[in-house]
């Protein structure tokens, strides 16, 4: 079975998908009642598109808010200036887009705080009404240094946008305005921090704080500041120019001082306890929870400290008791949602040629302010698969020291295709990583051959299916198993080509990806059953040499065969949801290989190719039979020609060529051979049943 996957690499598109091997990046955006709101003005998304100008006439392309999946707060920019939506009407075909959207009500000032404005939709079509569009609220700040910032929802109407208008004070990124983010600590910032001095600089104003206990608005509002700087960071290491990118030593010496940073400030939250208390909070970019426990403490188990997508189990009762002078101690648990751009998988230094993902967030675990920090006994972690788990892969629990990625002192106690429990025996900053190995590199002019070939495909499934509906048929020719037949494998191949070619705007909706690889599971394996009932009655009628009888007809009536043809795709389909809904879904929007989930569909796809060879050759059998006892007049070359290559063709119609896939085995030429027969069924289809075909032909 090895052979027949790797035989199906990079020849039809479905088995392709089937195994695909698989960069998610997660955010929390809700936070729980216990989490502290962090003031937007320090926490927003810069939105510089220079198509929102004002000054902006649209051309042939039309911007649209309309579809974007807007999240949190954001500020708006043209041209490195600092921008706001205009609060009075916008006019018509301006800002890049068909309906100009600015708010109504006007801005507020600082002392205001947040404030909610309705949208207004000025359309070319009624220039009279400035707000013929409107009434769907969005929320706005205004902000120390003369800058507002926005609560963004997507407008309710057809190609429409926010407009943008410049500021009369300008307050561009790269301006420097100090703002104070956290006035109780003297902590301020120079406003549009993204040069690497400028983030060196606030990470040392951090180092230096000399404060032993902090607020949770005080620390939460720093580290939105610091993410966001080294988030800026990182975008200018993406660019293009040569000159500001950054080195991978230098990012993971800025995941060093991140994490050197946070761990600090996540300390100042520990205050003492007689019991046991805890602090939690989420923001876009990290996750906290921190739990105390005091000399008098009540627990009598392993406290479990959870995040969205990790968990941990430490004795800290334990630890405490440890703690001779004070009988106390602390654990603090944090989840980084953004952290391995900084420490990237690639430092776990393997000797393999292999590709490193990283499965699951990076998260750390300290004891701050606790004097004997000796463990106990081992620290259990449980983290969340973030990416699709591949069987074939091999997972690592590892940790982090100071340049690269280890796994001493760490294993893997257990793993699903959902979650993995690693057990170390010290604390620090941890993660998963997977290793799998590297895909064969694509073959562009068999990936273009692939395409030809289904298009081509599909042109012929489309004219066979239009001869059946066109041509006048005898009473007893039953074309049921053929039409159904073109209909399934059409609607799978035109699904599954329009789907890849949009991608993209696809797989980030998770749900429509799971529903389109369940209706493509349910086509192709209804393609696979009427393959099946074509044999069947192919052979029916081998065998008689005849019209099917009546009762015969009865007994395989049109009905009866789309119900079989139908509810057998369809129940293999409703049972795989209902012990593994999990399974649909993959980055390609086809099946998960997961727990073998794949073989919902190989499995019934084997049996039907494993049938349809044993009816193909008792056919040939019986057809050799037959031809033998027929008179010399019917034996002419001419006839038997036709005869040999409607076989031929009916081994391919029947969906044996798929057998192929065993015996490929990386040879090329076996590759083509299979990807030209088995995306040309339609083809022959056609061929076959049409051309050929002394009933069409008279028509």
């Amino acid at each position: 079975m090895a052979s027949f996957h790797k035989g199906f690499i990079k020849t039809h598109p479905l088995i392709s998908v089937i195994l695909y091997v698989l960069r998610l990046y997660l955010a929390f955006s809700s936070v729980s009642p216990a989490t502290t709101a962090v003031d937007p003005c320090y926490n927003y998304t810069v939105l510089d598109n220079p198509w929102r100008s004002i000054n902006n006439t649209h051309s042939s392309v039309i911007m649209c808010d309309t579809s974007v999946s807007w999240s949190g707060w954001y500020r708006l920019f043209i041209n490195n200036t600092s921008a706001h939506i205009p609060d009075t009407c916008v006019a018509q075909s301006s800002c890049g887009t068909n309906i100009t959207l600015w708010i109504r009500g006007g801005h507020p000032t600082v002392t205001d705080g947040v404030v909610t404005r309705d949208v207004c939709g000025h359309w070319s079509g009624y220039a009279s009404y400035c707000c013929y569009y409107g009434s769907f609220p969005i929320k706005v700040k205004a902000c120390p240094g003369n800058y507002y910032v926005y609560e963004l929802v997507s407008p309710a109407v057809h190609c429409s946008a926010y407009c943008a208008d410049t500021d009369s004070i300008n307050t561009s990124p790269t301006t420097v305005t100090p703002v104070t983010i956290s006035p109780d600590i003297n902590i301020t910032l120079d406003e549009g921090c993204t040069s690497q001095n400028c983030f060196q600089n606030l990470l040392e104003k951090i180092e230096n704080i000399t404060s032993q206990v902090l607020s949770v608005t005080t620390v939460t509002n720093i580290l939105t500041v610091a993410f966001k700087a080294s988030g800026k960071i990182l975008e200018s290491s993406s660019s293009s120019s040569s000159s500001s990118s950054v080195s991978p030593a230098e990012l993971a010496s800025y995941g060093n001082r991140i994490l050197k940073t946070s761990e600090k400030l996540i300390s100042t939250l520990v205050k003492p306890t007689d019991t046991s208390d805890s602090v939690r909070f989420a923001l876009a970019v990290v996750e906290v929870e921190v739990f105390m426990v005091g000399p008098q403490v009540t627990l009598d188990k392993i406290p479990r400290l959870d995040t969205t997508n990790s968990s941990v189990d430490i004795d800290l009762i334990g630890i405490a008791k440890n703690n001779n002078e004070t009988r106390s101690a602390a654990v603090a648990f944090m989840s980084y949602n953004t952290m391995e751009n900084l420490l990237k998988p690639n430092f776990f230094n393997t000797s393999n040629d292999t590709i490193k993902t990283m499965m699951s967030t990076v998260i750390s675990a300290t004891l701050p302010k606790t004097t004997n920090t000796k463990l106990t006994k081992p620290v259990n972690f449980t983290l969340k698969h973030i990416r699709e788990f591949d069987p074939n892969g091999s997972l690592s629990c590892v940790y982090w020291n100071i340049s690269e990625w280890i796994v001493d002192g760490c294993s893997v106690l257990k793993t699903n295709s959902s979650y993995t429990v690693c057990s170390c025996v010290h604390l620090s900053t941890f993660a998963l990583i997977m290793q799998t190995s590297r895909p064969p590199e694509s073959d562009p002019p068999l990936d273009l051959l692939n395409l030809v070939c289904v298009i081509v495909g599909l042109v012929f499934f489309s004219l066979a299916l239009l001869t059946f509906a066109l041509c006048q048929w005898s009473p007893g020719m039953n074309n049921v198993a053929r039409i159904n037949l073109c209909v399934s494998l059409l609607l799978a191949h035109l699904l599954f080509l329009l789907t890849q070619q949009f991608l993209s705007l696809i797989r980030p909706h998770q749900v429509l990806c799971a529903v389109i690889s369940g209706v493509l599971h349910f086509l192709f394996l209804s393609g696979f059953v009427w393959m099946f009932i074509e044999a069947v009655l192919l052979f029916i009628c081998v065998k008689n040499l005849s019209q099917i009888s009546s009762k015969k007809r009865e007994v395989l009536s049109s009905g009866f065969l789309c119900v079989i043809g139908y509810t057998v795709a369809l129940v293999v389909v409703a049972v795989s949801v209902g012990l593994f809904p999990e399974g649909y879904g993959s980055e390609q929007c086809w099946i998960k290989m997961d727990k073998g989930f794949i073989w919902s569909f190989l499995g019934p796809v084997c049996v039907i190719l494993a049938l349809n060879m044993i009816l193909f050759i008792n056919i040939i059998i019986n057809l050799n039979s037959t031809l033998k006892n027929l008179n010399a007049e019917v034996s002419q070359m001419k006839q038997t020609k036709i005869m040999v290559f409607k076989t031929l063709a009916q081994f391919v119609i029947l969906g044996c060529s798929w057998i192929l896939g065993f015996f490929i085995n990386g040879r090329k030429e076996l590759e083509i051979l299979f990807l030209i027969l088995n995306s040309q069924q339609g083809t022959f289809i056609f061929l076959v049943y049409c051309v050929l075909n002394n009933e069409v032909r008279h028509v």
